[in-house]
């Protein structure tokens, strides 16, 4: 494996299961890993870059993001951070909206902000100075999460919260749903050049063999339908599919979330 410049953060991306993406924050030295489902992985790619594990990062509690972490913690012994309005056996460190975590050996600091809707809990943390997210499953590459334990109001004032973020900021989400929710996405907004653009770009991608994450706030924006609920044309579309009985932005992001559900 090429070494890794010492001291100079960046993101390794570990893919697990069928679909997930694992993500090791790291300096060529010392690790922190977001979400990770399945220790397997993750331990195999410290070893494989001489990497040591430093603590680690959730944002929900579903098995496909937390399952590992009891066998990293043999590894290990590290803080685990994750949300605390979560039932997170494993978690050391509960967190919350405006929350700050510091990883001493990374020199990383990372804020906290509640995003709930596809859990009641879910939490995000943002690096601004290195303008990342890790996001878990409330934002997609052109998608959202389900609303499995959160409401569509909830759902769009998170979104809203990550949509505020600098256009800059990679968005690093936790599976690999791109080109569907694109597909979805056209559906939606078929008029839209950018996405159209969009889905030529990211489908070359998986030709290539590689993801299409981590994506970036400022396209997210453009092509995103969830962060476009409140677009005319995504109104206009909604109601001549007959989709939207209600007026607002609530229903109009309820109306999408329950479309894109049984979209094929």
């Amino acid at each position: 494996m090429p070494a890794f410049p010492k001291n100079s953060l960046s993101v390794l991306t570990v893919p697990a299961f069928d679909d997930n993406y694992l993500w090791l924050i790291h300096d060529g030295v010392h690790a922190a890993v977001v979400d990770p489902g399945d220790a397997g992985p993750i331990l195999a790619a410290l070893e494989a870059h001489g990497l040591s594990l430093v603590a680690i990062l959730l944002t929900h509690h579903h098995a496909d993001h937390v399952g590992g972490v009891p066998q990293l913690l043999k590894h290990a012994k590290v803080p685990v951070y994750g949300p605390a309005h979560e039932n997170i056996a494993t978690v050391t460190v509960p967190l919350g909206e405006g929350d700050t975590v510091y990883i001493e050996q990374l020199a990383l600091t990372l804020s906290v902000l509640d995003v709930p809707g596809h859990t009641r809990g879910h939490i995000a943390y943002v690096a601004a100075e290195q303008h990342w997210l890790f996001c878990g499953d409330t934002l997609f590459a052109g998608g959202c999460g389900r609303l499995f334990e959160g409401t569509p109001a909830q759902m769009l004032n998170s979104l809203a919260k990550l949509a505020s973020l600098p256009g800059a900021t990679k968005v690093y989400c936790a599976h690999e749903y791109t080109l569907s929710n694109l597909r979805f996405a056209r559906e939606v907004e078929p008029g839209n050049p950018l996405l159209t653009q969009r889905i030529a770009d990211e489908q070359a991608k998986r030709d290539r063999g590689q993801p299409t994450v981590p994506s970036t706030i400022a396209l997210e924006q453009q092509t995103n339908p969830f962060l476009r609920a409140t677009e005319a044309a995504v109104i206009a579309r909604l109601q001549a599919a007959g989709r939207l009985a209600e007026a607002g932005p609530v229903a109009a992001l309820a109306a999408l979330r329950e479309w894109k559900n049984v979209y094929k």
